[in-house]
């Protein structure tokens, strides 16, 4: 496979959000998750009681991320953890969009749209989304369209199959070539689709059609994604990697992914995507500091 090499100088997820929020140079952005969704795999329910949005909960949580130094707030209304129910179009709507239109008015933050529907895409972008992050790479129907109208950067994350079906038994020949082939594959097509290659992001996709040995080989290899040129994304916040190899459940997977955060930071990752954004944002403080040159007195 052909690389280019990443650009020199200033963070790219910067010039990715030019117009929202300066984000500081040369530092991993933290990309705090809030979903809007009953059935999340470690979040659900915080922001819906199962018939509708609590925006004042949402706001709520937004205000202690923007406390705590979040660089992107990500708003989903449909779960994808494995075996979870879908949702139609309309439902979505009506979860994320008072919540980014909520969010906008009320936050100087950049928001991300974590979605794979073209109207979602759409609507989004028309309340004030600055960012549209798919675990599904725009393959879904008109979503590609939708995104490219859109004029928003765009992450492209791989997945395996679908969330139901994900992890039954996921196989690759080589998972490091095959995920960063898919990956160029698909950012090559949205380019020809007239998207501009400097708005594209791309995830692994940890956990989304892997085994706990398929996301350690592709962590111990994000030098190779980071390679590509384009921002990478990380996203293992207490997932089931965590958990296997830890013997610990969701509630309980704290200390891990803020160390695989810290490991993602030092391994090139422009984003990472956590629910715990306070304790990330001072694990990578630290990193930051004590990577850099004391100045003599």
């Amino acid at each position: 496979m052909n690389y280019s090499a990443p650009a020199q100088g200033m963070n790219p997820v910067r010039a990715l959000l030019a117009g929202a929020r300066a984000l500081e140079e040369k530092k991993t952005v933290v990309m705090g998750i809030l979903n809007v969704t009953p059935d999340s795999f470690s979040d659900g329910g915080q922001h819906h009681n199962g018939r509708r949005v609590d925006v004042n909960a949402a706001l709520r949580t937004v205000e202690g991320m923007q406390r705590a130094g979040v660089g992107i707030v990500d708003i989903g209304g449909e779960s994808t953890r494995p075996d979870a129910t879908p949702v139609c179009e309309r439902e979505e709507l009506d979860r994320v969009l008072p919540v980014i239109s909520a969010v906008k008015e009320r936050f100087d933050l950049p928001i991300s749209v974590d979605t794979s529907s073209a109207e979602v895409i759409r609507a989004a972008a028309a309340a004030g989304a600055h960012m549209v992050n798919d675990v599904r790479a725009l393959q879904r129907c008109g979503a590609l369209d939708a995104a490219v109208s859109s004029g928003l950067p765009v992450c492209l994350m791989h997945m395996q199959k679908q969330p139901s079906t994900m992890q039954d038994d996921p196989f690759y020949h080589d998972v490091v070539t095959d995920v960063i082939g898919f990956l160029l594959q698909r950012r090559n097509v949205c380019v020809q689709a007239g998207m501009k290659p400097e708005q594209i992001v791309i995830d692994p996709g940890f956990g989304f059609g892997k085994t706990t040995a398929h996301n350690m080989q592709l962590f111990h290899a994000l030098n190779q994604f980071v390679a590509t040129g384009m921002p990478v994304l990380v996203g293992v916040s207490r997932k089931r990697m965590i958990g296997e190899l830890l013997g610990l459940p969701a509630d309980e997977r704290l200390i891990g992914s803020v160390i695989l955060a810290v490991f993602a930071a030092q391994r090139g990752a422009s984003i990472v995507r956590v629910h715990d954004v306070e304790e990330t944002v001072q694990a990578l403080r630290m990193l930051h500091v004590t990577h850099t040159p004391l100045v003599a007195e």
